[in-house]
């Protein structure tokens, strides 16, 4: 580890005294306070995956509909996803398979979806810009309910309706829903839902399996039984563990996950081979609702930037986060029945990487010493370079060198920060937090010094940093 408390700020001249060839920065970023340590980043021009429209999503439970959540007049809920989109919304959750159809129904009430819920749905998609990869019940419910629900959905819904979901974590409902159950049982029952569903909706696009886990046992054979023909998407689940295990800690969940890449490889060798793209449908921290004190607090800002340029670079399409309601556990948008009430720090890693942009990830070389340290970088279709760096040492700043290997004429730097890893609020991007209207003003970004091509700025302790490089 170097300290490097003498170092100059990253204004100014180069490091070595040369007058710089760019122009002197309006913004200068300030010094962060002891202990400075210099790392630098490299970037190559090796493709390390992709990031497209949609690919950071939301995830909610199908009982959501049954709350004033997703209707075109909560207008704080739209602006919080139009800050994040477009992109999917995922209804589904353990609740898919315990709501009911119900043609006849009122609405917005609990076990059952009405006509009227999927038009509020509708038109909440329509004002956000999202679409939707709408759940159907397959454990509890009957082919001709689940066809009579999609057609409704198809009509609705229109050209928001991503796609249709059939069940939720099927591996697991043996001994749940089924006293004896198997994979070949799941493939028969899913294969009468597919059919009824066609005939009733025959231009509607079929995902699956959405297990909870089971990847090389379940989700893999499924895609193969059932094949690009008769799904578009393979769908599967991921959480880091139980949120109500005490292993389940902050240092935990800022560690490297080698599961999740594990897991990705099988994915994408077995969605490849079937020919059709795959994607992590519901995910979050910790399943069991996340754990208390950690999934809400403001390391899983750090988390989820890694979580997903992780997913991205295993060759996944994008991720739905789950969540919804205003526990201490996990949940992007915090909201006590559909309102909102806060964003909770989770959201604020998935705005920053969102504002990261969509194009090609490029592979990237971190030397830090023994700092947890990752950087990603993304090339977008629009050129320039943007360059996320996520510090998650609690007490080391960074002093860093940021080499592109490309001509650098402009750069500037937006901040993630917080108070603590632990902490559950005050959390900001560039200074701003995101209003529980949806608004979000941040300061003008700071303006690194550039010399011989190499950007120099300070990565805080505990913070991430989006560098935009043009």
């Amino acid at each position: 580890m170097l300290a490097d408390a003498l170092l100059g700020g990253c204004g100014g001249s180069s490091a070595d005294g040369a007058a710089s060839t760019a122009a002197l920065p309006t913004n200068p970023q300030p010094v962060p306070a002891d202990p400075l340590t210099a790392a630098s980043v490299s970037v190559a021009a090796s493709a390390a995956g992709n990031i497209g429209a949609g690919f950071a999503g939301l995830s909610y439970e199908k009982s959501s509909m049954a709350l004033p959540r997703f209707a075109p007049g909560n207008g704080a809920l739209i602006a919080m996803f139009r800050q994040l989109g477009p992109s999917v919304l995922r209804i589904g959750g353990n609740s898919v398979d315990t709501t009911q159809w119900a043609p006849s129904g009122a609405g917005q009430t609990s076990g059952e979806v009405a006509p009227s819920d999927i038009d509020a749905l509708a038109g909440f998609l329509q004002a956000s810009g999202w679409q939707v990869l709408y759940g159907v019940n397959l454990a509890t419910s009957t082919p001709a309910a689940a066809a009579a629900e999609v057609a409704y959905a198809a009509k609705s819904l229109g050209p928001s309706l991503y796609g249709i979901e059939i069940g939720n974590e099927p591996d697991l409902y043996g001994g749940k829903y089924f006293s004896t159950w198997s994979l070949a049982d799941f493939e028969q029952l899913w294969g009468q839902f597919r059919a009824a569903i066609l005939q009733a909706a025959p231009d509607v696009q079929l995902t699956g399996p959405a297990d909870a886990g089971n990847i090389g046992t379940w989700t893999v054979p499924f895609g193969e039984q059932v094949g690009s023909g008769q799904i578009m998407l393979l769908t599967q689940h991921y959480y880091r563990g139980n949120g109500q295990s005490a292993s389940s800690t902050v240092a935990e969940l800022v560690s490297a996950d080698p599961n999740l890449v594990a897991d990705l490889a099988t994915l994408k060798a077995g969605a490849a081979a079937i020919g059709v793209p795959f994607r992590i449908a519901e995910t979050n921290s910790f399943y069991n609702g996340g754990a208390d004190g950690v999934s809400d607090s403001y390391a899983s800002a750090l988390w989820v930037i890694d979580h997903l340029f992780t997913i991205a670079q295993g060759g996944g399409i994008g991720a739905n986060l789950h969540g919804g309601g205003d526990g201490d556990g996990y949940t992007p948008i915090a909201d006590s029945d559909g309102v909102v009430v806060a964003a909770r720090p989770e959201y604020y890693g998935v705005l920053l990487m969102v504002l990261a942009g969509q194009g090609n990830l490029l592979d990237t070389t971190v030397a830090a010493g023994a700092l947890n340290v990752t950087a990603y970088a993304i090339r977008p279709v629009a050129g320039g370079l943007n360059v996320v760096v996520v510090n998650k040492d609690s007490t080391q700043n960074l002093r860093l060198s940021l080499t592109t290997g490309l001509a650098v004429n402009t750069a500037e730097l937006l901040l993630l920060t917080g108070p603590a890893l632990d902490a559950t609020s005050g959390v900001a991007i560039q200074g701003a937090s995101v209003t529980p209207e949806g608004g979000f003003a941040p300061a003008a970004p700071y303006t690194p010094d550039i010399a011989g091509g190499v950007v120099t700025c300070y990565v805080p302790a505990a913070s991430a940093a989006l560098i935009r490089i043009n």
